[in-house]
């Protein structure tokens, strides 16, 4: 699809019926109908915001990452390079919610390099959700997810591995896991999967 704007500032598309406060916004970024970004968000190059999505202030949006329909980010939220987000996958921020409370204060959020989320998930502020990892489709995020974890239900509990591509992991040896599908190997460890290249 050819990118709106391209080799002409501002090198990203933003719909007309979409509201757009911030000017940080990488190239080639597409901003689709009826998204809200407030000022101090943001943006790296190559993502893509799907329509109906709200982008509080502070929030930080890598690179290469997909934002579904129906998704509301508010500030405390990273999502890292390459992250994937279902659609309506719903985040918070405040572990002690009240109506009208000025003495606040807001928990962070992190999806780190990869990972995916699947539609209809929630995540508890406060969780790290590790590199590469795998929720499915209505999930409830109350703790923090390793690296390569495939987790599912509510609340959301560990099923398995994944590699980069959402395959699951078959035992290769005791704490060695294998893609069938790329026949890479990764060793288990305290924080996840490593890949062995990189032990």
């Amino acid at each position: 699809m050819p990118i709106p704007n391209a080799g002409t500032p501002p090198s990203y598309y933003v719909h007309p019926a979409s509201l757009v406060e911030t000017t940080d916004i990488g190239a080639g970024t597409l901003i689709w109908a009826f998204v809200h970004v407030l000022d101090g968000v943001s943006i790296g190059t190559n993502s893509t915001i799907c329509d109906h999505c709200f982008v509080e202030n502070g929030v930080v949006i890598g690179s290469n990452v997909t934002l579904k329909c129906g998704i509301y980010l508010w500030k405390g939220v990273t999502l890292e390079d390459n992250v994937f987000l279902g659609p309506n996958v719903v985040f918070t921020n405040d572990l002690h919610p009240r109506s009208k409370n000025t003495n606040f204060v807001l928990a962070s959020t992190l999806i780190q390099q990869g990972a995916s989320i699947g539609a209809n998930s929630t995540v508890l502020a406060g969780v790290t959700v590790g590199r590469y990892a795998l929720s499915g489709i209505g999930s409830v995020i109350t703790r923090n997810v390793r690296d390569y974890a495939l987790v599912y239900g509510n609340p959301a509990r560990q099923h398995g591995w994944v590699d980069e591509n959402g395959h699951k992991l078959s035992a290769a040896e005791e704490g060695i896991w294998i893609s069938p599908e790329t026949g890479s190997r990764y060793q288990e460890t305290a924080a996840g999967l490593v890949p062995l290249s990189a032990v």
